[in-house]
């Protein structure tokens, strides 16, 4: 036992919640990020503003068309499973190999793909390093295990892992259709808090396919996290402290929250309130990139996922028009609202003595 553990820590394999639901997870969504993320906004731009080198025909695979975005949303499962790599400290022969892994274990997820590729990549990413250097024909045994493993594995469970995950996310959005009271709470909050959490509330997003008016729930919390926290600290951190808790991340905040966890409650309590009114109110639909619905105001990408998806409604024609009414409720939800409930409840606990000076400064 001592000696397969002294091994795990000759190859940095650390088998813990934080290694894979933290780093692995928070990297994944940074892979998405720079892939289907930003191919959906390319795609929009060039849409939206008729700019005809990003929305003509860059090259053709297979005798499908891809422009500049499709290329990049096309590589989101090799993105994906590089981030994870990177996270893991993987080699670059271990790294290198998990772009096919990525793009073998998306495909076969087919839409609950991100939740295949983070299972399946963690696996073969670590076995990858265990054998990583042990042979002198490294170059042969490293990929061949990697891509062996990680494409076996897809065919195995990337279909079972994905239509689980699409389950779990139609259940939650069937139940916010049913409910959209209550589960525009429960989504709001859950979401929001795990943004501001050190765990990636995108990729929970992707992995479920978190789209529709659980999507829009889901920006409303996220929002009520990072517009709440960047106001109501800017007595502390002034500016700077705005904008990188507005557009950046409301995770600024997290040892603070260890230090004294009552300054969560306002940011929490707003989302709580905010959530059902996307809801219920304003039916704010998130129909673009699901991964859109765990970002929130960060670099407005949770804004620019619900414009994407009303242009997308609009050239369906299940949609007719985006009207002043869509406008003023996301612009209400994503920072008007916040802006306002989450100072004014953290005044009260100012009052009530659970929060003083200080508590909510950055380092």
């Amino acid at each position: 036992m001592n000696a397969f553990k002294s091994f795990l820590r000759r190859k940095d394999i650390e088998i813990s919640l934080k290694r894979y639901g933290i780093d692995a997870l928070g990297a994944m969504a940074q892979g998405l990020f720079c892939s289907l993320l930003i191919g959906t906004i390319i795609n929009t731009l060039g849409i939206q503003f008729h700019i005809g080198a990003l929305t003509q025909t860059v090259a053709t695979v297979a005798g499908v068309d891809y422009t500049v975005g499709g290329l990049a949303t096309a590589m989101s499962g090799p993105a994906m499973a590089v981030a994870i790599g990177y996270a893991l400290h993987c080699p670059p022969l271990v790294l290198f190999s998990l772009i096919s892994v990525g793009f073998a274990s998306n495909a076969l997820g087919g839409a609950g793909g991100p939740l295949a590729v983070l299972f399946v990549a963690i696996i073969a990413a670590e076995l990858g390093k265990a054998v990583s250097k042990e042979t002198k024909i490294d170059i042969l045994v490293t990929p061949l295990v990697t891509i062996g493993v990680g494409v076996a594995l897809s065919a195995l469970l990337a279909p079972a892992l994905g239509r689980a995950a699409m389950k779990v996310g139609e259940l939650i959005m069937w139940a916010t259709e049913l409910q959209p009271f209550l589960m525009g709470i429960l989504v709001s909050v859950l979401v929001g808090m795990a943004l501001t959490l050190p765990i990636s509330s995108a990729a929970i997003c992707a992995s479920l396919g978190l789209t529709g008016l659980a999507g829009g729930a889901a920006v409303a919390g996220c929002c009520a996290q990072m517009i709440g926290f960047a106001v109501m600290s800017f007595k502390e951190n002034k500016w700077g402290g705005l904008v990188s808790q507005g557009i950046g991340t409301s995770m600024l905040q997290m040892g603070n929250i260890v230090k004294n966890p009552r300054i969560w409650i306002a940011p929490t309590v707003a989302s709580a309130i905010t959530g059902p009114i996307a809801t219920c109110v304003f039916g704010l639909r998130m129909n673009g990139a699901a991964v859109s619905s765990g970002m929130g105001t960060c670099g407005f990408v949770g804004q620019i996922g619900v414009y994407t998806g009303w242009v997308n409604d609009v050239a369906a024609g299940t949609k007719a028009a985006i009207t002043w009414f869509d406008w003023l409720g996301l612009i209400l939800i994503s920072f008007v609202l916040p802006a306002i409930l989450a100072p004014a409840i953290n005044a009260l606990c100012r009052k009530a003595g659970w929060v003083k000076d200080g508590d909510l400064t950055l380092d």
